[in-house]
């Protein structure tokens, strides 16, 4: 495949915070691609790279607080907030581009970007859910926070003991023979403990944030406007095949794909499909 041209650079959010992001593809049609919670920017690697490929300039954002973002001094970390710098960062883009954003958000991600149309039904071109509508089952979120707070303070005394803590909670996922690439999803301090690269005030900012964030997602639902799709790991431990039906009531325009073998971290599981479905979905609803 033809290498896209690729660079890093840095966006502005909400409350005056910086987002570092990387640009893939030099079109103007652009994709701007948000992560989920615990997440960077580096999960969209692969997808990235594909949407470049297939006619999109992939343009993929550290959320606040996670990678090598500005972290809120103030721990602002509401949904709301997240959604704040969705917005920021749509108007940057197509100030930029001369055209709004595509967003790509996977859970966090497309709260986010949810709550930024629902504050402003033109902010993007379409969206697309990653896993993720206002309702959520409980034990799924409880089992995603529990893994994301168990050592955001302490951290590992060395990477292999950040890559048991991950295969324990990716049992389905083929162990990689090394541990390495984990490094770009942590940071050593100078205590020499190896710690996720987001702030550990986000998960409880997080939880108790839950109850707004779904009222105001049920009516950013009803009141979608863009072309929208959602898509779905068929064995997800957070989106129920129930949940997807009360989605799809909600707003019944969107369109929606269950991705085979892949469970809350679509991308992650089955990138390919992942990446086949979202394509033919922009290049089908979005006009050049």
């Amino acid at each position: 495949m033809t290498r896209a041209p690729r660079h890093g650079e840095w966006l502005p959010g909400a409350d005056g915070l910086k987002l570092a992001a990387t640009v893939v593809g030099d079109s103007p049609r652009i994709a701007m691609l948000l992560h989920g919670g615990g997440q960077t920017r580096r999960a969209w690697d692969r997808a990235a790279l594909q949407l470049a490929q297939s006619g999109w300039t992939a343009v993929s954002v550290d959320q606040r607080g996670h990678g090598e973002s500005d972290r809120a001094g103030d721990g602002r970390y509401s949904f709301g907030a997240f959604g704040e710098d969705a917005l920021v960062l749509s108007d940057a883009l197509a100030a930029r581009y001369g055209r709004r954003p595509a967003a790509i958000g996977a859970s966090l991600g497309g709260v986010a970007s949810l709550l930024a149309l629902g504050a402003r039904p033109a902010a993007f071109r379409a969206l697309i859910l990653v896993d993720i509508t206002p309702h959520m089952d409980r034990s799924g979120v409880d089992h995603i926070l529990g893994f994301m707070a168990a050592n955001a303070e302490a951290g590992f005394a060395t990477i292999e003991e950040a890559a048991d803590a991950v295969a324990a909670y990716l049992p389905h996922r083929p162990r990689p023979p090394s541990a390495e690439g984990l490094k770009r999803n942590l940071r050593r301090d100078p205590d020499g403990r190896w710690r996720w690269h987001w702030d550990p005030s986000f998960v409880q900012a997080v939880r108790q944030d839950e109850g707004v964030f779904l009222a105001r997602a049920k009516s950013a639902c009803a009141a979608l406007e863009v072309p929208t799709l959602l898509v779905r790991g068929r064995q997800s431990e957070l989106v129920s095949e129930e949940a997807v039906a009360e989605f799809r009531a909600l707003c019944p325009a969107a369109e929606h794909v269950d991705i085979a073998g892949a469970r809350h971290m679509v991308a992650g599981d089955r990138n390919d499909a992942f990446a086949d479905a979202i394509v033919e979905f922009l290049n089908r609803r979005v006009p050049v």
